[in-house]
């Protein structure tokens, strides 16, 4: 992955990955607030010129952007100032096309204008991001399409290398070793988990696990690690559907919370919540 460049000074990135549906369904995916939130975060706004986007990544950390162009079924872009108070403004474009045998194309492109490489890493980063959501995408589409969606986040973090954060967490919620299309189920001292092995560890990322869920409901679970302030953080993103889905997402984001908090406990020995 590399940032490419143009004579006009445009520096962007772009990901793009075909998935099921009509482009009315992959519209309404990508394109509104009830969608993105079933496959990706919280988020809510936009429909028209000028209006807001607010994307919710985490407490203190929502990305704010203004529609710049909007033409329904095919593309709209949003502009924001994602990454910093003296970075260029981000554009945002995201492209839909109908192909053959009821499939689309979904495409992103992230750009700024700038006349030197100070913003690259950021534009890989956020380039780098894309394939394991655009999995996400792809499962919502094959098997929950149009449900309702409603997700949470859970995190731990230790200062261990991450071999053995993984192999705790994996070990833990029964996953270690799973192949791809094998179906496993978490210990009962683990919350609720149990579902289909979609993308094994070391597919496009050393530790991470996707699996589509029987339990603790109809859903998606993404499990991973990545480093951050010298030490190792793991998170799991769950995506339920149904109408539901908002009682059992708020039911069980406390469980998951006080598992990681558990098995990760804070450094200062405060106790876990």
């Amino acid at each position: 992955m590399s940032v490419k460049k143009d004579a006009t000074g445009r520096r962007f990135v772009q990901a793009e990955v075909e998935v099921p549906g009509s482009v009315e369904e992959v519209w309404t995916a990508i394109a509104t607030g009830p969608g993105v939130s079933s496959w990706f975060v919280p988020c809510e706004g936009g429909g028209e010129v000028g209006a807001t986007v607010t994307t919710h990544f985490g407490p203190g950390m929502d990305s704010v952007a203004t529609v710049t162009a909007w033409e329904p079924m095919q593309r709209f872009a949003a502009e924001s100032g994602d990454l910093g108070p003296n970075a260029p403004k981000l554009a945002t474009e995201w492209t839909v096309e109908a192909k053959a045998g009821g499939t689309c194309i979904v495409r992103v492109v992230h750009s700024l204008f700038a006349d030197n490489d100070d913003w690259d890493n950021q534009l890989n980063s956020i380039e780098s991001g894309w394939p394991s959501f655009f999995r996400i995408l792809g499962l919502y589409l094959t098997h929950f399409r149009g449900q309702r969606g409603s997700m949470f986040r859970a995190m731990g973090m230790s200062p261990e290398p991450v071999d053995a954060v993984w192999a705790k967490v994996a070990g833990g919620l029964g996953l270690a070793g799973a192949a791809p299309g094998e179906r496993r189920s978490a210990p009962q001292d683990a919350p609720a988990l149990e579902g289909v092995l979609e993308t094994p560890a070391g597919a496009g990322h050393p530790h991470q696990a996707l699996l589509r869920l029987d339990a603790p409901g109809p859903g998606i679970a993404h499990l991973f690690t990545m480093p951050m302030g010298g030490m190792v953080v793991v998170c799991l993103s769950m995506y339920l559907y149904g109408e539901d889905a908002p009682a059992r997402a708020a039911a069980n984001e406390p469980h998951w919370q006080r598992w990681f908090g558990t098995l990760f406990p804070p450094p200062d020995g405060s106790p876990v919540c």
